[in-house]
Formats: C-alpha cells, structure tokens, sequence
C-alpha cells in the first residue's frame, strides 16, 4: 500500500497479550487462516510453554487492498498437557489455523482448543489463560485472500 508521497506503507508489528477470554478471540481473530508447519510447534514441559510459529494472513490490511503475510509467534504459559489429533507431530506438513478457544474449567484453568481445516486440533490444558502474540518476521505479499469453500449445513 502506498501513502500520498508514492512511498509504500509499513504496517506495525503486531503485539498481543491475553489475559482472559476476549483477549484470545481478538487473538483468534488475527491468526484465522495462518497457515503453521507442524515442525514449528512445540511444547516445552520444563517451562510448560507450549509455542508456535505462523505464516499470518494480515486481515485488517486486506480491508485496505493490501494481500500480505508475515511471520508471527505465539506462546501459551502454564501449559500443563498438551493432546493433538488428526496429524502426526513428526509430518512435514503444513496446517491452516481456523479458530482458537478457551473453555473455562475449575477458575481458573480451562482448556484452550486450536483448530485446523481438515479436522486437525490441538488442545492446550492450562492452569490459568496467559499468552501472547508477536510478530517477528518479514511481511510478503500474496496473490488472494484465503477463503474456504461453502458447506450447506442440512437443519432437521
């Protein structure tokens, strides 16, 4: 995107912190459709941080005409069991972030689910939601919005 003088607009770096559950919606928000290499996620019980790696679509940008991505990271604090289905952890493969969740467990702990197309999760148990988002790469424009075909819902 340009500004009047012709030069091209940086976009700032994006940074997040959650602390309750609206938090992670506007966090959900921002990371819908990134795209993250299994290999770039990881756990590290020692510190019970679970941590990510993306490829963010920037979608407040695409509403100004400018298509881009850039490398953002996202951590979880006070993670104490992470269970993951529909992919194997060892895949070189590449996973598309729908939505991520916190559902409220014993105050102050819960879960917090991230969804993947293709029926791929992750579930995060935590004692409390702390996290935060940071972007940390370099931005690259792409050729379209990312969007997902449309699936007629049959009501009884």
């Amino acid at each position: 995107m340009n500004d009047q003088s012709g030069q091209s607009e940086e976009a700032p770096a994006l940074k997040l912190a959650v602390l309750d559950a609206e938090d992670l919606a506007v966090i959900s928000a921002h990371l819908q459709d990134a795209t993250v290499r299994v290999g770039e996620m990881a756990y590290l019980p020692k510190t019970r941080r679970f941590a990510l790696v993306a490829s963010r679509f920037d979608w407040p940008r695409a509403l100004r005409g400018a298509r881009e991505r850039c490398r953002t990271g996202l951590h979880f604090e006070r993670v104490f069991r992470v269970l993951r289905s529909g992919f194997d952890q060892d895949a070189d493969r590449v996973l598309n972030l729908l939505a991520i969740v916190f559902t409220p467990g014993e105050a102050p702990s819960g879960t917090i689910t991230l969804t993947f197309s293709g029926g791929s999760a992750i579930r995060l148990e935590v004692e409390c939601l702390e996290a935060a988002l940071s972007d940390i790469g370099p931005r690259w424009p792409v050729a379209d919005k990312p969007g997902h075909a449309s699936v007629e819902v049959e009501h009884a």
